[in-house]
């Protein structure tokens, strides 16, 4: 069984490791130690506990934070629901994009045609063309 350090389990909840100390302090998640003497967590308490936290986090304390710094603001003009999938079209400005995402993150975020959302975008590949 795999187990997590603080930290990294702060990474994959994304917390700072400060609210993961304050977390397993308060007992909210069962912590051991290593021979080093290393807080670590079970993988299957962590991820019990980050399901127990995701449903809970609806938005209440922390505002979202995120590092995709290009935004596009718009207003969704199509969403094609597949049985699994679902296709997002945003107008933004002269950007026409389309997103290809789960029928579940579509539902849960409310998306319909007419209201405003921001589209994100971060990539590890951007190509550009000569005009």
């Amino acid at each position: 069984m795999q187990s997590y350090t603080i930290g990294q389990a702060a990474r994959l909840l994304g917390v700072s490791p400060d609210t993961a100390r304050r977390w397993a302090d308060a007992g909210k998640v069962a912590t051991h130690r290593d021979e080093s003497g290393r807080r670590l967590i079970d993988g299957r308490d962590l991820a019990a506990f980050s399901i127990e936290v995701g449903q809970t986090a609806g938005g209440e304390e922390d505002p979202s934070y995120t590092s995709a710094r290009n935004a596009f603001p718009g207003i969704v003009t199509a969403v094609k629901l597949g049985d699994v999938a679902a296709q997002v079209e945003i107008q933004a400005g002269p950007h026409r994009l389309v997103s290809l995402l789960t029928r579940e993150a579509v539902e849960e975020l409310g998306l319909e045609v007419g209201m405003q959302a921001t589209a994100r975008v971060k990539s590890t590949s951007v190509h550009i063309d000569r005009t």
